[in-house]
């Protein structure tokens, strides 16, 4: 930890000012801010796709204490960062260890910070930003040093998407089913989670025409930002869903489908990010807990009459998943690859495969041969 930092302004688009001292880069930002309740998880948190262009808190008073570990750009298996940089636009912490201690550590977080030139502040009362931003819901903000200044800025009016999609596509190569994997910002869990599974997986851009792939299914991953700017997508998902292919949407991808499907989708006033989300299940009142990131949601109202709720929030009531009635496509919100977890609904991945033509028949050849 560096022994003399200047000191900085975390300034609100309410007016509402919060001094701390810089941690990692020196420079001014802008972006929005939004807390996350986490206790562990610094490095997945810092490197989801999601968080672009957003200013992050984070509430759990000790941060930095375990280091971060080395990224592999093909170790999805290795290692749990969620993407080859970090994707928020600064960090805010109330303490930061100076000394990290953990097998896999390489470096501090405060130079993890420094050399993906991301600016921080420490020192700030985050219990009391916290209890701000939940009575007046996420807002812009702009970190400051000394005298210097800048204009607000809403990531949510650009497309964030296209800015942490992959540029190409990418096949990591596996077994059957063959899986895309709409690109929109997709979390390494994602793959991890389909890859320990024996799938083939071909990871395309957010705005690619998959229909000309041969595969089994879609994924439609999470990503940052207002979903209604993905047009594409929306459209392609709408024409796969014309096909009957399998499709499973999650986080953004849930809002996504829903869109594609006919329903709408809104802002929320401080969003969810946290691993301790309750989401009950219609149907069998199941309350499975969930780690999540977004700041939209879908409308239950809004949904077309061949559509059903699935997952529903317990503490707020919002909508945490969607299913058709009669055809293969269904969503969720929260984050069943969850790193670091909790890992309570990684099955859905298990039940959305299970669905899958290609393995449904599969089953039914076994048994035939059984029986003869």
């Amino acid at each position: 930890m560096r022994t003399e930092r200047k000191v900085g302004r975390l300034v609100l688009e309410d007016g509402v000012v919060f001094t701390g001292l810089m941690f990692g880069a020196p420079h001014a930002v802008a972006g929005e801010v939004v807390f996350n309740t986490g206790m562990v998880g610094y490095p997945e948190t810092l490197t989801d796709p999601s968080y672009k262009g957003q200013i992050l808190v984070l509430t759990y008073p000790l941060i930095g204490n375990y280091g971060v570990p080395l990224f592999q750009p093909h170790g999805y298996l290795e290692n749990f960062l969620e993407s080859e940089r970090l994707q928020i636009s600064a960090l805010i912490v109330s303490e930061a260890s100076g000394h990290y201690s953990h097998w896999s550590a390489t470096t501090s977080l405060e130079q993890w910070l420094m050399t993906h030139g991301v600016p921080g502040l420490v020192g700030i009362d985050t219990r009391a930003l916290t209890k701000h931003l939940r009575s007046k819901g996420s807002m812009l903000g702009k970190i400051l040093f000394e005298d210097e200044d800048m204009p607000f800025h809403n990531p949510n009016l650009t497309n964030l998407v296209s800015q942490v999609s992959v540029a190409e596509p990418v096949v990591y190569p596996g077994g059957v089913p063959r899986l895309v994997v709409i690109d929109c910002g997709c979390k390494q869990s994602i793959i991890r989670c389909l890859v320990d599974r024996g799938v083939t997986v071909i990871r395309v851009p957010w705005d690619y025409d998959f229909l000309s792939e041969n595969c089994d299914g879609v994924v439609i991953s999470n990503g940052p930002g207002d979903p209604q700017m993905c047009t594409p997508t929306i459209r392609h998902v709408r024409r796969a869903m014309a096909h009957d292919l399998p499709i499973l949407g999650i986080c953004l991808g849930h809002q996504i489908l829903a869109l594609a499907a006919g329903a709408t989708t809104y802002k929320l006033k401080y969003g969810h990010r946290s691993q301790n989300q309750p989401c009950m299940e219609v149907g069998t009142q199941r309350c499975y807990i969930t780690s999540q990131n977004h700041g939209y949601a879908v409308d239950s109202a809004s949904l077309p009459a061949e559509w059903e709720p699935w997952f529903i929030n317990i503490n707020d009531g919002t909508n945490e998943g969607i299913r058709h009635r009669s055809r293969p496509f269904m969503s969720v919100q929260f984050h069943p690859e969850a790193a670091p977890g909790p890992m309570d609904t990684e099955n859905l991945f298990d039940t959305f495969l299970q669905g899958l033509p290609c393995i449904t028949d599969h089953a039914k050849s076994l048994s035939l041969g059984a029986a003869r």
